[in-house]
């Protein structure tokens, strides 16, 4: 990589145009400090103070001995678009939900109306704020102060600008979703990888990365992406318990599946003084370019969220909410969500049956994705595609966990489960025995 400047300034530059450009790549390590320094005839002091820029930019993250590298989702490298699958792919690698399960939005658009919103007037629609709050009270989260919001991790993102500073920790599940991870890193702050297993959280390892200094922590109550784990009541009573330990912690759940994850919604907020928020998304049973969602949280929280909402996006679109609301309260989509979640809780447990016939441990309590541990993510991903199947490899999931890939099974027929779990069982399988 060709790197320029004498000034820390320059050389950060430098290296943000050549992310920009795409000649640095996620996961590249940056020359050593000594070295650049050496090459560029600058002092180490001024390459040093130049890495620090990048990673306040969110650029590049310190690894240790294994170096400065690129990080995943930087702000500024370009959005790679995925490649198109072979004809004939039965794609289970997007995590998207299924198409047939997406209310109708004819009657619904005309529902919203056509009257225009203009400036003044602008903030969350009532009859949207209304629906929400009793959706949250009957699942025993409080809601006298809430906020819409732009999806998940827009929601995500303003609660953390609003307590953190660069180089803050937050305690993340691991594996956890890509994005959440892509946004930590890009803002500057640091995820602590945080151990779970079929009913979320440990608490033990979330409590010692409480120990080690993290300032918030963000939690997937049920359909946890990409295990499919679910908080049972005993867990989120164990979490409690240790959250109230750390009372300046920031908690945030990301209930992103709602209605359609197959389970119970628990909250893991312990009451008291700490800030908190529930993050309700609507893209998983409304539709995902909806862009709405709903934040429930102490009045802190939401008054510092919708105030600085107000100096930059100023409003979510009231189109946007009053089609959110009219699709959301319709009795026969509320029905629909049901069917959807049956289906998803079906087609989830054929395919991981299967796998079990044959040896194969898998993970999935909730939602509509499947986690199957494996030794080598690529070389299983590569025979699954070669017999036309499309899964996500685990590597983007994970910090410390294991290998494994992740299979969503939204569109999967459970009478192809077997073929699935059949082809698996023959990429697991070790060459010499496939070959015999």
């Amino acid at each position: 990589m060709r790197i320029v400047g004498h000034t820390a300034a320059e050389i950060a530059a430098s290296l943000e145009r050549q992310l920009h450009a795409g000649g640095t790549a996620t996961g590249d390590t940056l020359p050593p400090v000594r070295q650049l320094a050496g090459r560029l005839r600058v002092s180490p002091a001024t390459v040093a103070a130049a890495y620090k820029l990048l990673r306040a930019r969110g650029l590049v993250a310190g690894r240790g001995r294994r170096g400065t590298r690129v990080v995943p989702g930087s702000p500024t490298a370009p959005v790679a678009r995925r490649a198109a699958l072979p004809p004939g792919t039965v794609d289970l690698a997007t995590g998207n939900p299924d198409p047939a399960f997406l209310p109708p939005l004819e009657s619904a658009l005309r529902m919203a109306g056509s009257t225009h919103v203009l400036y003044g007037a602008a903030g969350p629609d009532r009859g949207l704020l209304a629906f929400a709050a009793a959706e949250f009270e009957a699942d025993g989260i409080a809601a006298r102060a809430l906020a819409v919001v732009s999806g998940a991790l827009d929601g995500i993102e303003r609660v953390l600008r609003e307590y953190l500073r660069v180089g803050d920790h937050v305690a993340v599940e691991d594996p956890s979703f890509p994005g959440i991870l892509d946004l930590i890193s890009a803002s500057g702050w640091v995820p602590a990888p945080v151990a779970i297993d079929d009913a979320g959280l440990v608490p033990r390892a979330l409590e010692e990365a409480l120990r080690r200094g993290c300032r918030a922590v963000i939690v997937t109550p049920r359909a946890q992406n990409p295990t499919g784990a679910a908080i049972t009541a005993e867990r989120a009573e164990q979490l409690r318990r240790t959250l109230r330990r750390f009372s300046g912690v920031v908690v945030i759940e990301n209930d992103y599946a709602g209605p359609v994850a197959g389970t119970p919604a628990r909250t893991v907020r312990g009451g008291g003084e700490a800030p908190w928020a529930v993050i309700r998304s609507t893209s998983k049973f409304l539709g995902p370019d909806l862009r709405v969602a709903l934040l429930a949280g102490d009045e802190v929280t939401v008054a510092r969220v919708s105030g600085r909402q107000a100096l930059g996006a100023r409003w979510v679109s009231h189109l946007l909410q009053r089609l959110a609301l009219a699709l959301w309260s319709d009795p026969s989509n509320g029905r629909r969500f049901a069917r959807a979640a049956e289906t998803y809780a079906t087609c989830r447990s054929a395919l991981r049956a299967a796998l079990a016939d044959r040896g194969i441990p898998s993970r999935g309590q909730s939602g509509f994705n499947v986690w199957v541990p494996v030794a080598n993510e690529s070389q299983v991903v590569r025979a699954l595609a070669d017999r036309g199947w499309a899964v996500a490899p685990g590597e983007r999931f994970r910090l410390r966990s294991e290998p494994a890939i992740r299979i969503t099974t939204a569109t999967l027929e459970p009478a192809d489960a077997e073929r699935l779990a059949g082809d698996l069982a023959d990429a697991l399988r070790p060459r010499s025995a496939a070959l015999a």
